[in-house]
């Protein structure tokens, strides 16, 4: 076979483009980029940067139905070129392609992709928003939606894997215009927005979010008529479609206009439920966490995960990670993202009916359960309330096959409560948060989160303190975040009670809390208690494991344990030790090293304010 002849970028960075045809652009010039096969290869590469593309997956998008004998050798040679296209025929090209037993990565920076630079601008331009920066951030969004050329990979299509990521991208176009949109009428400038809103929802007439935007921009504009007919027209379609009506918002939206002037409304949309669902109860602003962040964004980006299990201690800041990596990830699922908690407020698991009827209702799952005549009962009782139970079960799993959207299951006690929510096909994802390691879900992606570093702990204390005062006793700062044990929801609540006490010295508060006898008295904060929440943990524990606790927390206080002394401790044999200190490990209530190391070689520890509550309990 005649390797297919490819330019190569003599000086400078070669700036590709996905976001309309794939082009490749070097010093404002365009270059060839060979035979189709050979571009499939390059776009599909392209469409995953940064991340290993397995070669079955090359393959499928050269040859769908039946690739020759030859394919490997020939992707060799479609990689080879995009070698040279990426750098001298020298090292650096086969740098930026590298081959490994995840499939080829190709390296590449922002400033030589639009996707990425599309990604880059359109995540500063939600923090802009985030902020109270409309001006700023309906500025960045809109260039990021400048560079988009067109339909992505509008030329290569007929691929159905180069279809299937270029579908991806336009939905993240979508959701970036539809924020662009919302930020200018805020704004008050509804009339730039109307014209673009028409056209896409004339091509997308089903997509609910643009059809709101366009609603609010024609009656922000003062054409209230125009604005009502939409919601008309969008109400017979989902009528003569899908047998469906309009969602809540969506209604609510169209009643908000009838009768009133040019009163500026933003819908929340009803599958942007992720931050406004009670929230947790640590109140700071993010903080720390930047290891186990940067994971979660590339494990649910690349999209090959489809299940995440966050796990740690009550208090260790689960679900303030799994809402901060959501709302990074909002132009990864543009069908939403959504957050249930799996626990009721006294800490008892909800039942199957519950979570599933609350998910209905944020994503607008209709099914025979969902009826007026079909009702679902809380406790999923017999006979047709299961049979109600199990329809809604059907058609959640069948919105999950049509939709990418990422599901946030809260605190979740135990893997029988969630395995019949977790999507069988289609490319969802779900974000699991838990105390204990939920270790019979397979295969699932698992980040453990330990306790925050010295440094983590003092930034999330002199953010609620000031960092004035931190500064004037970094010692006695010290002590405190240690006390806490670096367990993110003591921390803020120390915080919490020295912004209130301003009188009270840091040393005399860190005396305090090292008071063993004491330090869960101090660490309450209005309505939020650090002892309530750990003996919200303690009752998940079955009746032996908190027995072995007790015994296990003593030995923790002189920095950890040894399996060795763990068995002298509960009067058992080694097997017995092993099973018991690891039936602990799977419930999040000891931490063992993260490293590989033999079972007796590992120091074993107990968090300090388990451990205190554990003395408590257990009398030891």
């Amino acid at each position: 076979m005649t390797r297919p002849p490819v330019r190569t970028a003599p000086t400078g960075a070669v700036y590709f483009s996905l976001l309309g045809p794939l082009t490749a652009r070097l010093d404002g010039h365009e270059l060839p980029l060979g035979p189709r096969k050979q571009r499939l290869v390059l776009a599909t590469l392209l469409s995953r940067p940064n991340t290993p593309v397995p070669v079955e997956v090359l393959t499928d998008a050269v040859w769908p139905d039946d690739p020759p004998r030859t394919a490997r050798k020939n992707l060799q040679v479609y990689v080879s070129a995009a070698r040279t296209l990426l750098g001298p025929a020298g090292q650096e090209g086969r740098d930026r392609v590298v081959h490994g037993c995840g499939g080829y990565l190709l390296r590449i920076a922002e400033g030589e992709l639009d996707t990425l630079r599309f990604g880059s601008l359109a995540r500063a331009g939600r923090a802009a928003a985030g902020r109270g920066d409309l001006a700023g951030a309906a500025r960045l969004l809109r260039e990021a939606l400048d560079l988009w050329e067109g339909p992505p990979l509008n030329d290569l299509r007929d691929s159905a894997g180069v279809a299937e990521e270029a579908g991806r991208l336009e939905a993240r176009c979508l959701t970036v215009y539809e924020d662009w949109a919302e930020t200018e009428i805020e704004l008050g400038r509804p009339a730039v927005a109307v014209d673009g809103l028409r056209d896409l929802v004339e091509r997308h007439p089903l997509r609910e979010r643009l059809r709101a935007a366009w609603m609010n921009s024609l009656h922000q504009s003062g054409r209230q008529a125009e604005a009502l007919a939409v919601y008309d027209d969008y109400r017979q379609l989902m009528a003569r479609e899908l047998g469906l009506e309009p969602s809540p918002a969506m209604a609510a939206l169209y009643r908000s206009m009838l009768g009133r002037g040019r009163e500026a409304r933003r819908p929340a949309p009803a599958r942007e439920a992720v931050s406004p669902a009670a929230p947790p109860a640590c109140t700071a602003a993010f903080t720390g966490r930047p290891g186990e962040l940067r994971e979660l964004l590339e494990v649910l980006g690349c999209g090959e995960e489809r299940v995440v299990v966050v796990s740690g201690p009550a208090g260790a800041g689960k679900t303030a990670l799994a809402l901060r990596a959501a709302h990074l990830l909002a132009d990864r699922f543009p069908d939403g993202r959504v957050r249930v908690r799996v626990r009721r407020e006294d800490g008892t698991a909800r039942s199957r009916a519950e979570i599933l009827a609350e998910l209905g209702r944020l994503c607008g799952v209709a099914g025979n359960a969902a009826s007026p005549g079909n009702a679902v009962s809380p406790e999923g009782g017999a006979g047709g309330d299961r049979a109600a139970t199990a329809a809604l079960a059907d058609a959640w799993q069948e919105w999950q096959a049509r939709h990418r959207a990422l599901v946030v299951l809260d605190d979740v006690p135990d893997e029988a409560s969630v395995r019949g929510l977790l999507s069988r096909s289609g490319k969802c994802s779900v974000l699991i948060t838990a105390r204990g390691q939920l270790a019979g879900l397979a295969p699932v992606h698992r980040i453990a989160l330990p306790a925050l570093t010295d440094g983590e702990a003092l930034e999330l204390l002199g953010k609620l303190i000031g960092a004035g005062r931190l500064r004037a006793d970094p010692g006695a700062a010290l002590r405190i975040v240690r006390a806490c044990g670096g367990l993110p929801l003591a921390v803020e609540v120390s915080g919490t009670r020295l912004a209130v006490l301003r009188h009270l010295p840091l040393a005399e508060y860190a005396d305090r809390l090292d008071d063993s006898s004491a330090a869960l008295d101090e660490l309450v904060a209005g309505d939020v208690s650090v002892r309530h929440r750990i003996a919200s943990g303690w009752q998940d524990l079955a009746d032996g494991d908190r027995w072995v606790l007790g015994r296990l927390a003593g030995l923790a206080e002189g920095g950890g344990f040894t399996l060795d002394r763990a068995a002298e401790a509960l009067g058992c044999g080694e097997r017995a030790a092993i099973r018991a200190v690891e039936s602990l490990i799977d419930a999040g209530a000891v931490t063992s090293p993260a490293g590989e190391v033999t079972a007796h070689a590992a120091l074993y520890e107990v968090p300090r304010l388990l451990g205190l509550y554990a003395h408590e309990r257990e009398g030891v």
